[in-house]
């Protein structure tokens, strides 16, 4: 009796991992704009990467609070208000990791530049649109260009 009371766990426990496993992540990131017009980014501490601040979002958390949550926590800034949906990224390679939905937004932001999240960020610094870096981690060169083209993206 035991025996069959744990293999029906086990195959409980399977069939709800799969599910989870086999459905795409929703995630957001930002594009962080200071009063100033610079743009903010961080550099990544898993692969040295500079990255837009985002991150995923929590069960029973809507976007535009999963923006701010992420906002604060990797970049110490305050969201004042979201301007406009850049565009939602789903490519399954688009982040190495996992098969993840990137919702993208551009925002406006203010207050003073500083990490939050030590684990994942090492370095915050504000871009002037002509200095972005070239190459950037996961698809967020994209994500960029497509924002600089003024384009609302479904990709």
């Amino acid at each position: 009796m035991a025996i069959q009371s744990t293999r029906n766990l086990w195959r409980y426990g399977q069939t709800v991992l799969g599910i989870i496993f086999r459905h795409p992540i929703p995630g957001t990131s930002i594009i962080p704009i200071l009063p100033d017009g610079r743009i903010v980014l961080i550099r990544r501490r898993d692969n040295g990467r500079w990255a837009l601040p985002g991150g995923m979002v929590d069960w029973g958390e809507d976007v535009p609070n999963a923006v701010r949550r992420e906002l604060t926590e990797e970049t110490g800034l305050e969201l004042v208000k979201i301007r406009r949906l850049v565009g939602v990224y789903s490519a399954p390679d688009r982040d190495p990791r996992i098969h993840s939905i990137c919702i993208v937004v551009e925002a406006e932001v203010q207050g003073k530049m500083e990490i939050q999240d030590t684990l994942e960020v090492m370095e915050i610094q504000a871009f002037h649109l002509n200095s972005l870096p070239p190459q950037m981690s996961h698809d967020h060169s994209r994500q960029l260009e497509d924002y600089l083209q003024g384009l609302t993206t479904l990709a």
